[in-house]
């Protein structure tokens, strides 16, 4: 009964140990107001006009390594912003009918290269990179203006608007945790894997748990052993 009761101890303790490497204010900040999603996820906001986006994407490749550790049930999105000017708020609605198609590996580099040479002038020009990489003029047209595509576009706003995100990239967890970039290691591949890290860790803080908040049958059972 005693291995038993131990054995249960060290398993909790074993689920919290990373979420009590994160430090508050340093890898992390909380965000104050927000209720923690009922189903764990990740976002990323990002830009097309990005440069440190295009580099987390292209030099770091922090978004596939964060998509690649998440655990099984968790979703990962990246959406658009629409504040750095230029076709910015073109490149939201696109994105959306990327998202809605399932486009989004076909088109996402053809676009941020694009975009990081200014070569984008119209919607003409980002309908075109959608049709040079797969996707048919009748569905880039029947789709870019759709109800879902409409829904898509709000919903990327409205979460810009929510978490009153200023820069990009930005990363939220679990709508109640945002990676503070500024408290990471400043060389290259410690910064990565931190980065990749505190995600991971943050999506395991609502499995921290404390002695004192072990089910109570843990314990009853355990002292039923000893004076049962």
């Amino acid at each position: 009964m005693k291995k038993w009761f131990f054995l249960a101890m060290a398993a909790a303790f074993s689920l919290s140990t990373h979420a009590l490497d994160l430090t508050e204010g340093k890898q992390y900040l909380v965000i104050e107001g927000q209720q923690r999603t009922a189903q764990p996820e990740v976002i990323e906001f990002f830009s097309f006009y990005c440069p440190h986006c295009y580099a987390f994407e292209t030099q770091y490749h922090i978004p596939q390594k964060i998509a690649e550790a998440l655990p099984e049930g968790t979703s990962f999105k990246q959406y658009h912003v629409d504040f750095l000017g230029r076709q910015s708020e073109n490149l939201t609605r696109a994105w959306a009918l990327a998202l809605a198609i399932n486009a989004e590996e076909k088109v996402r580099m053809p676009l941020f290269k694009a975009a990081q040479a200014n070569a984008l002038k119209s919607m003409d020009d980002i309908r075109q990179i959608f049709i040079d990489n797969g996707i048919s003029a009748e569905q880039f047209d029947g789709g870019i203006n759709s109800f879902a595509v409409d829904g898509l576009v709000s919903k990327q706003q409205n979460l810009v608007a929510k978490y009153q995100v200023r820069g990009v990239p930005d990363f939220y967890v679990n709508g109640k945790y945002r990676v503070n970039m500024e408290g990471l290691a400043h060389n290259e591949n410690s910064f990565v894997t931190e980065y990749v890290e505190t995600v991971k860790g943050l999506l395991q803080k609502k499995k921290k748990i404390c002695f004192y908040s072990l089910p109570i049958f843990i314990f009853d059972t355990y002292f039923r052993g000893l004076y049962g």
